[in-house]
């Protein structure tokens, strides 16, 4: 008996000074301020950022492929001879300059460009979805960490009532010990029980500092991070319309359909290896003894260009016809991802519902299992006290007590949780 209760008393040590230690620790942050934060730090989120910039200046240049491009150059020379450099004669020492501008665009490329720039436009679409999901994504995971660590501090609260109601209960079965109304044996199990409750209370605060660890490295702090609840319990969502637009709106599903967009411009742009290429330059150069700076005089040679040019491909060892097929291929692959995400939204939205409608129930039935919990232990508490019911009666409706308080708590968090997946599979909130 006193090894049982010098064991409950390390216990007890050591559960009393666990929370003094973990708060000094911990940084207070709210949900929004959480998913703020996360959106800054987190890998996925500027690796999707920057997929979407790439993408944005991919677009840019299939549209300046449209534009002549323009070059200039400039150099200057001497020799330590006399020459005759470009039909001009130069005297040793002397400087001679060669300055030149140029342009040359494609005129026609067998319809590349605007194949190149549809491909661009529909990877800029792609690469847009892609970081609205993953935004989302982010968002998900860390409310799923926040609400874990709210569910845990919750249950860090059971188990402490439970701790208190042990304790009390043990006080009792004492007391009717020494009034010849218990057995020894009813104090021995009171004892276990709260040794079992202080165990469960440990372990509760264990599981609160690692959820706490999760959220901060969630969102990019290097020390635990307690959530502060901000929002109320909201209530059910209207799904009526939810459907139809998940599946037009879905950044997963806008994200492969654009993906299939690109994947049959590329189709076009192999194509257009069939095709003769245009293309037409001009340039106008200056050679001679006088600076760029201070114009072009007589004594430069002076000469402009203008070139029309065509290439056509005729047999290139099947290297088109290759390329053709990768590029269909490729297209059928995407078109077949894209319908088949879309199905799989369907089926998910479908699990979704029924999660979301389940655990909003569960929250309901678990109050009610609650209440009942709670006045089924004061009437078996009040029947132990005038020898009417066992000490087994009440260690079975405290364990039935803290499983309802648990499992509401398990319910609220769940349908939380399974709202913010909904949310993070239509890419808004609800």
């Amino acid at each position: 008996m006193r090894a049982v209760r010098w064991h409950v008393a390390a216990l007890a040590a050591l559960a009393g000074s666990a929370p003094g230690v973990l708060a000094s620790q911990q940084l207070d942050m709210t949900l929004s301020e959480a998913v703020r934060r996360s959106l800054e730090v987190q890998p996925a989120i500027i690796q999707a950022r920057g997929a979407a910039s790439n993408a944005g200046w991919q677009k840019r240049a299939a549209y300046g492929a449209f534009l002549p491009a323009v070059t200039f150059n400039t150099s200057a020379f001497r020799q330590n001879s006399a020459s005759i450099v470009n039909g001009l004669p130069a005297n040793p020492g002397t400087y001679q300059y060669n300055t030149s501008v140029s342009a040359s665009v494609d005129l026609f490329t067998g319809f590349r460009r605007l194949a190149r720039y549809r491909n661009a436009d529909a990877t800029e679409d792609a690469a847009d979805a892609g970081l609205v999901n993953q935004r989302y994504q982010t968002t998900l995971a860390t409310e799923q960490a926040f609400f874990t660590a709210l569910a845990n501090e919750d249950l860090v609260r059971v188990a402490e009532a439970q701790v208190k109601r042990a304790e009390q209960q043990l006080k009792i079965t004492v007391d009717k010990l020494r009034a010849g109304s218990a057995t020894r044996s009813d104090t021995l199990r009171s004892t276990v029980d709260l040794g079992n409750a202080r165990l469960q209370f440990l372990q509760a605060q264990a599981n609160l500092a690692t959820a706490q660890a999760t959220l901060g490295q969630q969102v990019g702090v290097d020390q635990p991070v307690r959530a502060v609840p901000d929002t109320t319990l909201p209530s059910l969502p209207d799904t009526a319309a939810l459907r139809p637009s998940a599946l037009e709106n879905a950044p997963v599903v806008r994200q492969n359909e654009a993906q299939a967009r690109a994947a049959a411009a590329s189709v076009w742009d192999s194509r257009s290896q069939y095709w003769p290429t245009l293309g037409m330059s001009y340039s106008t150069s200056s050679q001679g003894l006088t600076q760029p700076w201070n114009g072009f005089g007589d004594g430069n040679r002076n000469l402009n260009q203008l070139r029309l040019s065509l290439s056509w491909t005729v047999f290139n060892g099947f290297q088109r016809e290759q390329a053709n097929s990768q590029s269909m291929v490729q297209r059928d692959v995407a078109r077949a991802q894209a319908a088949d995400t879309r199905r799989q939204v369907n089926a998910q939205l479908t699990q979704q519902f029924a999660a979301l409608f389940t655990t909003y129930e569960q929250i309901g039935i678990a109050q009610t299992n609650l209440d009942a919990a709670r006045e089924d232990l004061r009437v078996v508490s009040e029947r132990y006290r005038v020898g009417a019911a066992t000490i087994l009666d009440v260690v079975t409706s405290e364990a039935n007590l803290t499983q309802a308080e648990v499992s509401l708590v398990q319910a609220r968090y769940n349908y939380l949780i399974a709202r913010a997946q909904l949310e993070a599979l239509v890419g808004h909130s609800l």
